[in-house]
């Protein structure tokens, strides 16, 4: 028997030039899991979006910015109970949705979060500076707030009421770091589902890509978690 007003799954995923990857990215969801698949688009040059809604998903124009991205994609996803957030470019594998939801519907957790670093990480998908990175702000946090976090990846669910009183303002790549942390403060109930983890399928990361695109991302990422680090407990 089904269960009475079943919990309805948006997931969101922000592209911007990720035509190579986004169409095998969409055909890997496991049918029946999410209700709703929303791409953010941050002005793709390529075919991303033409490919996205060939593929069913609702395609959205969010404007340049990584957190722009997520947050277009949340207020488009107005009645879901549930969002899940996921890349495009087919590092992150959608068999792993299952068990990122499982404790969220179960109801015996609001935020759950992949960690790549405690899974298993195909040879080649991510570069000593980004696990040494992951594991330095999990340190951080665990001194600020007690929950230790071992990865930042896009890869993650969370209540949609519980996101949206976190008061989100990052705009950036600096938009994990901030809901982990605001999520943290505020006293959600925090779980870790370790997954593997695949090297890109095409295109370019806009984080590891080169030592540019990383400097600027690192040098996002540090100015958010000082930001929010040194705000009052209420969000700004």
């Amino acid at each position: 028997m089904a269960p009475e007003n079943p919990l309805r799954i948006a997931l969101v995923i922000p592209t911007l030039n990720e035509a190579e990857a986004i169409g095998a990215t969409l055909a890997e969801i496991p049918t029946g899991v999410v209700d709703e698949i929303i791409v953010a688009d941050g002005g793709s040059s390529d075919a991303t979006r033409e490919i996205a809604i060939a593929r069913g998903a609702t395609v959205l124009a969010s404007g340049r910015g990584f957190g722009r991205a997520c947050l277009e994609g949340v207020c488009e996803a107005r009645s879901a109970d549930i969002i899940a957030f996921m890349d495009a470019d087919g590092a992150d594998d959608p068999a792993f949705l299952p068990a990122l939801l499982a404790p969220l519907k179960a109801g015996t957790a609001d935020f759950a979060i992949a960690s790549r670093t405690r899974g298993v990480r195909e040879p080649g998908s991510m570069a000593w500076h980004q696990v040494a990175a992951g594991r330095a702000a999990g340190c951080a946090m665990q001194a600020l707030y007690g929950v230790a976090y071992s990865d930042m990846c896009t890869f993650r669910a969370i209540r949609r009421d519980a996101l949206v009183g976190l008061g989100m303002r990052e705009l950036t790549y600096g938009w994990n770091i901030e809901m982990q942390m605001r999520a943290a403060r505020a006293g959600l109930r925090i779980v870790e589902i370790p997954v593997a983890y695949r090297r890109r399928r095409g295109g370019v990361s806009k984080v590891a890509g080169n030592l540019g695109t990383t400097l600027t991302a690192g040098t996002r990422i540090v100015s958010t978690f000082l930001r929010v680090a040194t705000q009052s407990s209420r969000p700004a």
